[in-house]
């Protein structure tokens, strides 16, 4: 199948080996100081990614200084045609041209009913026959907090059960969900909020020690004792909220039987499912949801990043028995883009025509099969995995002391010089996982075959150079 990927040609990386290597070095400019200087200290991507962009065209992104460098984090996976893709531009000049409202609350206008019929035609039929849909404000976090407030208006419960290594936002009632505990330490108290953690199916650093089909048995034991045991502590939840692949959390893809025993285990309760595919949605990972690789079908999805064609968009889709909610207890004054919304059906409506979910799965399988063969040379490279074109690699410490299933310890300065190498070659990507530890690949889902090879030949050469400097 082919996928075109429109590129500026200046932006054109060859796929070939070059014979001598040149590498970019990074001084600070001073757009860069600059935002130093008058930015917060909360800013995060320019502390790793030190770069003042001036221009983009499908993969490829450039510099303020004209170094053009393969972009595989596209907007933490925003980008799901890539830069300024023909079809995005195209809806937003038509919305411009043809004068229609820009701002319109959450009053309805053809562009908005075209883009739920594009959205309900993407989704299972067991959820589109009856679902319904949240426009919140234009992020994912605060559709997390919609889908929060639908679940324990509609049930009367204020539990909710999330998992270790998760991430659903940095608003406070999103981040109460969050794993992680450093973005929560200064808050404290004020993060309780009625949220009870469990394990997740991480199957290379399985939290009972076991992984494989025993440990996603003894996981799903865990969870249906704590739901049915009255001495387990904690009161019958609202919902339990899920990443079908944890993004920040490392790239870890739940285990599809897993993800249909938390289903049945969930329905059996009366509680609901959330399924976060904020970041895994739209094709990511070689299906249009990520949810669909297990046949589920969950009672909340939540959804952002790709469904805006590139802007500012977030909805909550869920099932009609929830929609209790009284007028008015959701809203949000920027919850009515029209220009997203109709980046967001020629997004949809390209993510069909040409299959690109089918050809996101072969092409993360290629990237997967180069990264599994250079691991041949480099130990470090402990786990990959992943699906589609949500790609980790978890770098290891091959003389360190093996766990309880005989895998080697992370390594917590190996993953910040290979993002730094990669860099240095003209490769974005991002880190994520325990420490920091994961290399994560998050390239637009049109990336052709050249270009995948190209990646991984740019990021075997970081690789050698950041262990030759340890």
């Amino acid at each position: 199948m082919s996928v075109a990927t429109s590129r500026i040609e200046e932006l054109q990386v060859s796929a070939s080996p070059t014979p001598v290597e040149t590498l970019y070095q990074f001084d600070e400019s001073p757009l860069l100081a600059r935002q130093r200087l008058q930015e917060s200290n909360a800013r995060s991507y320019p502390r790793r990614i030190p770069l003042a962009l001036k221009r983009a065209k499908g993969i490829y992104v450039e510099d303020v200084e004209g170094r053009s460098f393969i972009d595989c984090l596209a907007g933490a996976g925003t980008l799901a045609l890539g830069h300024n893709h023909p079809v995005v531009i195209e809806a937003i000049q038509q919305v411009l041209l043809d004068e229609l409202p820009l701002h319109t609350l959450d009053l309805t206008t053809p562009v908005k009913d075209q883009f739920v019929q594009d959205l309900f035609s993407l989704l299972p039929v067991e959820l589109a026959r009856e679902a319904k849909i949240q426009f919140c404000g234009p992020t994912g976090t605060d559709a997390v907090e919609a889908a929060l407030k639908l679940v324990r208006t509609a049930t009367g419960r204020s539990t909710v059960l999330s998992f270790q290594g998760g991430y659903h936002g940095m608003s406070q009632g999103a981040l109460s969900l969050m794993g992680s505990l450093g973005p929560k330490k200064p808050l404290g108290a004020l993060l309780a909020n009625g949220v009870q953690f469990l394990p997740f199916p991480y199957d290379y650093r399985c939290p009972f020690g076991l992984g494989g089909a025993e440990g996603v048995k003894v996981n799903l034991h865990y969870l249906e004792n704590l739901l049915n045991d009255p001495e387990a502590g904690v009161l019958l939840p609202a919902a339990v909220i899920v990443e079908v692949v944890q993004g920040e959390g490392g790239v870890i893809p739940a285990d599809l039987d897993w993800l249909r025993g938390l289903r049945r285990i969930t329905e059996q309760a009366g509680v609901a499912l959330i399924v976060d595919e904020i970041q895994s949605g739209f094709g990511r990972t070689g299906k249009m949801f990520a949810f669909e690789h297990a046949g589920i079908v969950p009672d909340v999805v939540v959804l952002s990043k790709a469904i805006g064609g590139s802007l500012p968009l977030a909805v909550v889709v869920y099932s009609q028995w929830l929609d209790t909610w009284l007028p008015g207890a959701h809203a949000g004054t920027f919850r009515g883009n029209q220009m997203a919304m109709a980046a967001g059906s020629a997004v949809m409506r390209y993510l069909k025509e040409h299959k690109v979910a089918d050809h996101a799965a072969a092409m993360g399988e290629r990237l997967a099969e180069h990264l599994r063969l250079l691991q041949r040379d480099f130990p470090h490279l402990g786990d990959i995995r992943g699906r589609g074109l949500m790609l980790g690699v978890e770098l290891v410490n091959p003389s360190g002391t093996p766990d309880v299933q005989g895998h080697p310890p992370v390594h917590r300065q190996l993953a910040p010089l290979v993002q730094r190498e990669c860099l240095k070659r003209g490769l974005i990507l991002e880190l994520g996982g325990r420490h920091g530890s994961v290399v994560r690949f998050l390239p637009p889902l049109v990336i052709t075959a050249a270009e995948i090879d190209r990646v991984a030949e740019l990021f075997g050469r970081a690789v050698a150079a950041a262990v030759a400097s340890l």
